[in-house]
């Protein structure tokens, strides 16, 4: 395994659990939930040897991070539309319908080493890596980390809400409320904000909407729930859309279409904005 990180605990810690310390002290781990899973998966040593979260730190002791093992056994050779790269990250297009990562074949990250040029940095990581998710129907922007510096950067900004992510879809109705959409998941808070940008009449729906949305909060199936919550589902969503009335076979009909952020390494604002998917058009411009 590649040693990413080395600390020394120093004499001032006294009864201090490893997961705590993890999670003030070991910047390359930026949640409790991954300080967790680091040591759950022995990527996270005491003293050279495998732990827990609950044993004591001792003055001097060790403390060592490994890169997680990550293998490729094929390469899904996809080819992906790269919209900006260098040797630190990369912003790809997601298609609809490929899923960013998991214990299968065809995913994103099998996809990327085909696509993205060999990184010449002295922390590269050995396989680039989404630092967020995009649903699998869902398409769009997602950036990638190339480095374990600009990962670990880039996974702070997206839990300071640095990153700034804005999505284009067509809902089934016109929502009734504009500006913040705010209904808890899972026990949660989670806020998102939405802006009609065009509605128009449709033979099978009564009406369909253009809308923008940007999720304040990162919930699983966010937007999509929030959406549905209104009374205005994801056109093509079969999780939480009508069953009724959809169109089936065209996919769900949300897409990122803009990201904005500030490089993690060069410190250059990057904005990207990319035009609507050929399908969005294909409704707005007929009458379904």
């Amino acid at each position: 395994m590649h040693l990413i990180a080395k600390y020394i605990v120093p004499n001032s810690i006294e009864n201090t659990r490893l997961l705590d310390f993890g999670i003030q002290h070991i910047k390359e781990l930026t949640t409790r939930n991954a300080v967790k899973k680091a040591i759950k998966r022995n990527e996270l040593l005491l003293n050279g040897k495998t732990t827990t979260t609950g044993v004591f730190l001792k003055p001097n002791d060790t403390i060592e991070l490994f890169e997680p093992k990550i293998t490729i056994n094929k390469i899904f050779e996809l080819k992906l539309d790269i919209l900006y790269e260098d040797d630190y990250l990369a912003v790809i297009l997601k298609p609809a319908g490929v899923g960013v990562s998991g214990n299968y074949f065809k995913t994103i990250q099998n996809a990327l080493p085909f696509n993205l040029k060999p990184c010449s940095q002295s922390d590269k990581l050995a396989i680039p890596r989404p630092i967020h998710r995009l649903d699998r129907p869902t398409s769009g922007l997602l950036i990638v980390a190339k480095t374990h510096s600009s990962a670990v950067k880039l996974g702070k900004m997206l839990e300071q809400k640095q990153v700034e992510k804005i999505y284009s879809a067509i809902v089934v109705g016109t929502p009734k409320n504009e500006n913040n959409i705010e209904f808890p998941i899972d026990g949660k808070i989670a806020l998102s904000k939405i802006k009609i940008q065009k509605t128009i009449s449709s033979v099978k729906f009564s009406s369909l909407s253009l809308v923008k949305l940007s999720p304040i909060t990162g919930r699983t199936h966010q937007l999509r729930i929030h959406l549905a919550e209104l009374g205005t589902p994801i056109l093509g969503d079969k999780e939480y859309g009508s069953h009724t009335k959809n169109l089936w076979g065209k996919g769900l009909f949300l897409c990122a279409t803009e990201i904005k952020f500030s490089h993690p390494v060069t410190h250059q604002e990057i904005s990207i904005v990319i035009e609507l998917p050929n399908k969005f058009n294909k409704i707005i411009y007929s009458k379904v």
